[in-house]
Order: C-alpha cells, then structure tokens, then sequence
C-alpha cells in the first residue's frame, strides 16, 4: 500500500519549515506505511563540498569515523560527512566496504534519512521538523516485496543528488536489474523500487534530464507503480498506464506538492486556494528550479 509526499518549493516562503510540513504529511499517511519511514531533503550546499549520509547497525560508530577532512554531524542512527569533492569518491567507497555501515546517498544537497518504525517515531528520532531546504521526498513504508528492514526503506538513492519513493510494485524488477548489472550498475537491496532508482540514476547518467528518464521509464518499467523523484533542482511525478495507486497534486504560486491521498496535503498553508488535482496516468510532470 505505502504512502509517498513530496514538496518543491518555488519561493523562499516555506524553505525554513520544509521539514516541519513534510514530517506532518508522513504522520498523516502512517496508516498506509506503519513498517518503515524516511525522508530525501534537498538542503543547502557549500562550494567544493560534497555530503554523504551514512547509517550504522550500532549508531556509538558513528562518532568514531575516522574520514581525513571530513566534518561529521551524527543524528540518531545516521550521520552526514561533509568533505572537499575530490576526497569524496574515496571515502564514499570506504564506507561503503565497511561491514555495518550503509551509504544512504551522497551529492552536493541531498541528506536521506530512514529507518524501520512508524513516522511519528522515525521523525521525531531525526527531527524532521527542523530541517529546512528547497525540496523533499518521503515515505511510509508497508512492506510487500522484501522483509522489513533499514535496506528495504525508502527513499532510496542510487546516483549523486538522485532519490526515488515508490507506491506500488514492478513486475519485470529481475530482468531490469540483469540489464542494470550488465551495464555496470549494481543494486544493492532485494526492493524492486531501488531497480527503479537506478534505471533513472542510468538514464540520466546517459544524457537525459529527469523528464526525459521518466519517459522512458514508461516503456522498459511494467508493473503498478507511482514515483516521485528528486534530483538537486528538480522534481518528478509519474504514475503507471493503468494508474490503480491512488496520487493527488496541489500547486499554488509558493509550493508543488503530492500525496497519496488528499489528507496530506491538507494542512499545507494556501490549500484552500491551491490548484488540485489527480495526476493522469503516463504523464510525467516534472519542476526544475
């Protein structure tokens, strides 16, 4: 079932409580997703430096990284090094070599969060509601396709400043992964959405923008499937021909947001005069700042 938000902003208005409305959408939708929760937001980014946000099985190793030039901000089970780019791809890989570390995205914006329990507790563990940025993706996971774990959550990141969340499942996830490894891309957990990630992560690697990836997605992705995207300036929705899993938009002068149902959407300041509406199926929508 699963629940999916998203919010890009187009003014300065909402940046400082970007957090604040994306953790109240997730909590909202907790029913369709009480198995696991997370959050892609797109913060501010520094000259010459790239973030990479990392999870620990025992979070105590997490102040104990040692990454030459690296500032570490440790939250919960997570931290997020900051280091000069070129040193970046080298400690990138050692991480992720590192038995008990997950690598949950790296680039020059992106922090991704995410962890099993329900919203209410995933955000509060990590203070959603004190993040701010341009634009953030979430999500509420009830498990189908894989076991119930921090690798099986969402969002899930598979390119720099990359992320995807996805309600639905895919039914050719397999022989797209083949193709995916035969092309050098490799994918690492058992989620049929992260084959998702990376077929865009390789489309967009190849030349094309996020639009362009989604296009595409139509004809080499079957399945039911909604997705949301984000890139470091940009923001996707496409839903599948057949369009069974419910979505709807709302865009006003400030903000674009989605949600699985309308409820999430509710509170969202100007809602009352907000233009709304259910995205048609196989038509991707697409905002870039």
């Amino acid at each position: 079932m699963c629940g999916i938000v998203g919010l890009f902003t187009k003014t300065e208005a909402l940046r400082p409580a970007l957090g604040q409305h994306l953790s109240g959408m997730l909590v909202t939708l907790s029913d369709r997703g009480p198995d696991s929760a997370g959050l892609a937001i797109y913060g501010a980014e520094r000259a010459g430096r790239i973030k990479i946000t990392v999870q620990a099985d025992e979070p105590a190793r997490l102040s104990a990284l040692d990454i030459p030039g690296a500032e570490s901000r440790v939250i919960d089970s997570h931290a997020v090094l900051t280091l000069p780019e070129e040193a970046a791809p080298e400690a990138e890989a050692l991480l992720r070599a590192t038995p008990g570390l997950r690598v949950m995205g790296a680039g020059t914006r992106i922090e991704i969060f995410k962890e099993v329990g329900r919203p209410a507790d995933v955000s509060r563990r990590f203070g959603f509601d004190g993040m701010q940025g341009t634009h953030g993706i979430g999500h509420t996971r009830m498990a189908t396709e894989s076991a119930v774990t921090t690798d099986g959550a969402h969002p899930f990141s598979t390119g720099p400043d990359q992320c995807l969340v996805h309600n639905g499942s895919l039914s050719n996830h397999n022989s797209v992964r083949r193709r995916l490894a035969r092309s050098g891309v490799t994918v690492s957990s058992e989620n049929d959405s992260e084959v998702a990630a990376a077929y865009l992560t390789r489309e967009m690697a190849a030349g094309k923008d996020l639009g362009q990836a989604l296009t595409s997605a139509l004809d080499d992705l079957d399945g039911f499937f909604t997705f949301v995207v984000g890139t470091r300036t940009g923001f996707g929705v496409l839903r599948d021909p057949v369009a069974c899993k419910p979505a709807v938009m709302a865009e006003t002068d400030d903000y674009v947001a989605f949600g699985s149902e309308y409820r999430a959407l509710a509170a969202l300041p100007g809602i009352e005069t907000a233009r709304v509406w259910e995205p048609e199926p196989a038509q991707v929508y697409f905002w870039e700042a």
